[in-house]
């Protein structure tokens, strides 16, 4: 028995693990419809944080199918693009996202099942429920790489068994722990550090539907709270908003924010001022750490000890990590490597990709795209290999996808994405363009235009409007020099937008 012990706190309701075995088991009873294994089938499925969520995903894993998390900001090409992409034999909606799913299930030819409706099925008996072995793929992540479109990042049982006992370990999550989740749950930083972690332990999961600042310093002033992660931009958040409120209120903040045990940052870089303030604010100095949706975690500042800013730690238990050069030959210390990692936490394979997959790997290790230098032990993240990989407010999107879709704009004739450098979000997407002739295009237009058709941390942020893009000898397309086109005005964060007269880049937020 699991017990009356809280795992789920959402919506003012609370649900115990005993909800959560009975409502997974009916999710799963539902999925198998009388089959008594899925046998890996892939199960897409959109929910907001909460109960809802968690079921859904126990219940395919129950059911021996593969999870496939969608992504509620996402519009629905993108989200046609994973169900076809991880060819799923059935979509899971919450009623809200019934409108826009639907309607892609039937065009796919898929099976679409409301989560009401799931949840309504008899619960099967333990012993009618599949076995899992280690060795059984458990979910697939879509994340965007050197490629133009996303990769499905595929994870064993086996894989997300050593990720969780890992993060337990090291960050020594008990029973009596509440965690506090405003993250998104389609990226491992929610799915895995959050969620995941905390189940493990029986501990409580206290599930917000969106990231909100109030909401949030409530929670920490309420003294309940003991664990919180989150990325960078919303610390800048909670710092803006604490700057904001009234002495009494930032008083009862700060001092339930002293009694959280454990404050994380991370999926992207974090400033140094904001890492500064937020110790001023809270006495907490947030712990950084390193991952990929490829391994979650393999990177880790201690929870007791040093946390040294700008130092991502040491690797996490489990993990193998080397820093090697361009010939795969190991580096020594104070030297500049590409971070190569290897250990059972580190995911299969892309799904369907069988090329991708064997270019990741060298001699066994994965190679993570990612240079770093090693310190006195410690590690400290100098950058990515790929001037196409864009990591902006912890989200990693490939530049390559991005131009596919602005270049179908009608007013575009070529376009070049790249990320400049930007304090809250680590980096902002930007595009150089060439236009059509006699056409016209502002950054609001571009703007209004994607945000039918990416997901909103891919819109361009920043635009420029040149004759011609620079290019080399051959005609490709000169990253580095792209990048130059945008000066230091266009790497604030602030909300100024600047007219396009004149070649000035805009900004918006």
């Amino acid at each position: 028995m699991n017990g009356p012990r809280v795992a789920i706190v959402c919506g003012g309701r609370r649900h115990t693990y005993d909800d959560l075995d009975g409502s997974s088991r009916q999710v799963a009873a539902a999925l198998l419809a009388g089959e008594n294994d899925l046998r890996e089938a892939r199960i897409a499925f959109l929910a907001p944080p909460g109960f809802e969520y968690a079921a859904v995903q126990r219940g395919i894993w129950r059911a021996g199918g593969v999870a496939v998390p969608l992504a509620t900001s996402h519009p629905p090409p993108e989200l046609e693009y994973v169900i076809r992409d991880s060819a799923a034999s059935v979509v899971v909606a919450d009623p809200a996202s019934t409108g826009p799913l639907a309607p892609i299930a039937r065009a796919a030819g898929v099976r679409f099942a409301p989560v009401e409706g799931l949840l309504t099925v008899p619960a099967a008996p333990p012993d009618e429920l599949p076995h899992l072995g280690p060795s059984r793929r458990a979910m697939i992540v879509y994340t965007s790489g050197t490629t133009a479109r996303p990769k499905g990042v595929v994870s064993t049982h086996a894989n997300i068994g050593a990720q969780v006992a890992s993060l337990v370990e090291i960050w020594e999550w008990t029973p009596e722990d509440r965690l506090l989740l405003a993250l998104p749950l389609h990226h491992l930083h929610g799915i895995i550090n959050g969620l995941g972690s905390a189940l493990a332990v029986r501990a409580t999961c206290e599930m917000l539907p969106a990231f909100d600042a109030l909401t949030v310093w409530d929670r920490f002033g309420s003294g309940e709270i003991t664990v919180f992660t989150g990325v960078p931009a919303m610390y800048q958040r909670l710092i803006a908003a604490w700057e904001a409120a009234p002495p009494a209120a930032r008083r009862a903040w700060s001092d339930g924010a002293r009694r959280v045990r454990l404050m994380m940052s991370g999926s992207a870089a974090l400033p140094l001022q904001t890492l500064a303030r937020w110790r001023e604010i809270t006495g907490h100095t947030l712990l950084e750490r390193y991952g990929m949706t490829e391994m979650c975690m393999a990177l880790s500042n201690p929870l007791h000890g040093e946390r040294r800013p700008g130092f991502v730690g040491t690797p996490v238990p489990g993990i193998e990590v080397r820093l090697v050069d361009e010939n795969g030959r190991v580096v020594s210390d104070g030297t500049p490597g590409e971070i190569e990692v290897r250990g059972q936490a580190v995911f299969l394979e892309y799904w369907q990709r069988p090329a991708d997959t064997h270019a990741a790997f060298r001699d066994g290790w994965f190679r993570t795209g990612d240079v770093a230098v090693r310190e006195h032990g410690a590690y400290r993240l100098l950058g990515r290999t790929s001037v196409d990989i864009i990591k902006t407010g912890g989200f990693k999107v490939s530049a390559l996808e991005i131009e596919e879709v602005v270049r179908t704009h009608p007013a575009i004739a070529e376009c070049a994405i790249v990320g400049i450098a930007d304090e809250q979000w680590g980096e902002r997407v930007a595009v150089a363009v060439e236009l059509q002739s006699a056409a016209a295009l502002s950054l609001p237009e571009l703007q209004d235009w994607a945000k039918a058709r990416l997901a909103p941390y891919k819109v361009p942020r920043a635009l420029r409007v040149v004759e011609a893009l620079p290019r080399n000898a051959v005609g490709k397309i000169l990253k580095p020099d792209v990048a130059s086109l945008f000066g230091a005005s266009d790497n604030a964060s602030g909300p100024e937008r600047r007219d396009l007269g004149g070649g000035k880049a805009q900004i918006a937020q």
